[in-house]
């Protein structure tokens, strides 16, 4: 019967999913060994991290659309949803081990992480 060995941390797929949260451990994951030797992990934080500025540029439009009755809320909504959603299906997919390349942001996420 072969001995398994202890695993220390979280695994891969568990940090790719929790770099998500906020930029915060996106950030910790990048420079925490052994988390930043894994071009998984690597990939999943900047990608947070840049999704996180996303969000930031589309909350000041959206602050700007709210003035624009009807058309500029509905064009709000439909916005903070398609990135809520968005962030949701990356999440499932980095718990799951699998990598979803946002348009643009994970293009820049992949040189970042030079994976």
């Amino acid at each position: 019967m072969p001995e398994e060995t202890p695993q220390n941390g979280l695994s891969d797929n568990a940090a790719c999913g929790l770099a998500y949260l906020t930029f915060i451990p996106a950030i910790i994951f990048l420079v925490v060994a052994p988390y930043n030797q894994s071009a998984n992990v690597r990939f999943h934080s900047w990608q947070s991290i840049f999704l996180g500025v996303a969000l930031v540029v589309v909350w000041v439009l959206n602050i700007i659309l709210l003035f624009i009755p009807i058309l500029g809320w509905l064009i709000s909504i439909v916005l903070m949803l398609g990135l809520l959603i968005l962030w949701i299906l990356c999440v499932v997919k980095a718990f799951n081990g699998q990598r979803f390349m946002v348009p643009i942001i994970g293009a820049l996420a992949a040189k970042q992480a030079g994976a």
